[in-house]
């Protein structure tokens, strides 16, 4: 995790930042701030996440943080050794380690009924169907405040809470 304080006129990490976290057998990077080199990361091949890219790097040296090797921020979030950051082609989450596993128990769940689904929409039954989407609208015209998200999880159909 880089904390550049979600800088937008410079890039802190390039190359060689990314090789050496490559090295170090990192499995990716965190940016709050943006990147360059794309082309060379590319390369690389490690994840990169970031708010963007940029060519040019920082034309300063700021004093380095009394925390800066043991919290980062992202955002609003502030990150410690005690948390888990997971990310894939859609972007990080962050997760309290101590709920990691529970977290990945869920999001096992969700992902194989989403296979589920969608497999059955490959084989031509629509989603509409599996969820019972006229049921749906019986039970919203009965009950206005009747959610779809409340609705699912009443049929065993719910991906996510």
């Amino acid at each position: 995790m880089v904390d550049n304080g979600g800088r937008l006129d410079e890039a802190c990490v390039g190359d060689l930042v990314t090789l050496e976290t490559a090295l170090a057998g990192l499995r990716g990077i965190v940016i709050w701030g943006l990147h360059r080199d794309s082309s060379e990361l590319r390369t690389i091949r490690l994840p990169i996440f970031s708010l963007g890219t940029l060519p040019a790097g920082p034309q300063r040296l700021d004093a380095q943080e009394a925390d800066a090797l043991i919290s980062a921020g992202c955002g609003e979030h502030v990150l410690t050794p005690d948390d888990f950051v997971l990310g894939d082609d859609d972007g990080v989450i962050f997760i309290p380690l101590s709920q990691a596993q529970k977290v990945a128990e869920l999001a096992t769940s969700i992902r194989d009924t989403e296979r589920s689904q969608a497999a059955r929409m490959q084989l031509g039954a629509t989603f509409r169907r599996q969820a019972r989407f006229d049921d749906f609208l019986a039970a919203r015209n009965a009950d206005e405040n009747m959610t779809f998200r409340q609705y699912l999880r009443s049929i065993g159909g719910a991906i996510e809470e």
